[in-house]
């Protein structure tokens, strides 16, 4: 029998978990996908966008709009998306003025946090893994270093032009659905990051719509990899998630550069607050399905 009540339950908690994916996704140092993963939904989102194949496009040009519609439904996840992606909109428009705030004047506080945060989610990942395998192993060891010269690297003095926008949105997105690699601080790598904030902060559509575009296109490309790799090859994945988790730790290190021993407690106490919170979602939200 249909039920009101849990539809709106459903609705709301998947809501929720957008609100935390996208507050993640404007954080550098953070990941979105890791959200999705501690909260319960990282599968059921990388399968539900594999499976959109666009059939829908073609009967729908021929103006067929009910068979466009009924072959839509059965691709798209929409009591998924729609409350998904109305969370992560609000919290990247709200939260944008407020990240930018934070990280010009709270630098190393914030990064502390970060940290926190990126602790807990590996160890989430790692209790995912089911025993230790020198396989495992060794593919965690390839993510720490990949992830550790990553973060290293010297951000690119690339333009802002359309077109590196629209390329900027295709390579973030790849690293918001992937626990580990932050999709903000890719931007910051290729010189967007800051950009994209005050084009949030002012709507500048066009910029905006440029950068949604390239993001779709490469989470459709991308989400159909990842999804193969977890049905087929979840341990090795989730080994080599841990080890990229832990190598963007270098990232709030390099950040924090606290001088006395008061901050250096403050930064401890919110990286254990940011610890407390993710153990929290993943408490509250891991194994409710709806």
């Amino acid at each position: 029998m249909f039920n009101y009540n849990d539809k709106i339950k459903g609705f709301l908690f998947i809501f929720l978990r957008g609100l935390f994916m996208g507050t993640a996704d404007i954080m550098p140092g953070v990941s979105g996908g890791t959200i999705a993963l501690i909260t319960g939904i990282y599968e059921r989102l990388v399968h539900a966008i594999s499976k959109i194949n666009f059939k829908f496009i073609k009967p729908f040009l021929k103006g067929q709009f009910q068979e466009s519609w009924s072959i839509m439904k059965k691709e798209v996840d929409f009591t998924l998306f729609v409350p998904l992606l109305m969370g992560i909109g609000l919290a990247v428009l709200t939260l944008s003025k407020l990240m930018g705030f934070l990280l010009s004047n709270y630098a190393a506080y914030t990064y502390a946090f970060f940290s926190g945060l990126i602790l807990a989610s590996a160890y989430i990942v790692y209790s995912e893994i089911d025993g230790f395998s020198l396989k495992n192993f060794i593919f965690g060891i390839i993510g720490f270093v990949f992830a550790f010269i990553f973060v290293g690297l010297n951000p690119i003095q690339a333009n802002h032009t359309l077109p590196i926008l629209f390329i900027s949105g295709m390579v973030a997105i790849c690293a918001m659905i992937l626990p580990g690699i932050s999709g903000a601080f890719l931007l910051l790598l290729l010189n967007q990051y800051e950009y994209m904030i005050n084009a949030l902060n002012n709507l500048s559509l066009p910029e905006i719509i440029t950068f949604i575009c390239g993001a779709f296109i490469g989470i459709i490309s991308f989400s159909r990899l990842l999804d193969y790799l977890l049905k087929h090859h979840e341990h090795v994945t989730m080994s080599f998630l841990v080890g990229l988790m832990l190598g963007t730790m270098r990232l709030p290190y390099q950040k924090i550069n606290l001088g006395d021993t008061t901050s250096i407690v403050f930064s401890i106490v919110l990286a254990f607050i940011a610890f407390g919170i993710v153990m929290l979602l993943e408490k509250k939200f891991r194994y409710i399905d709806y």
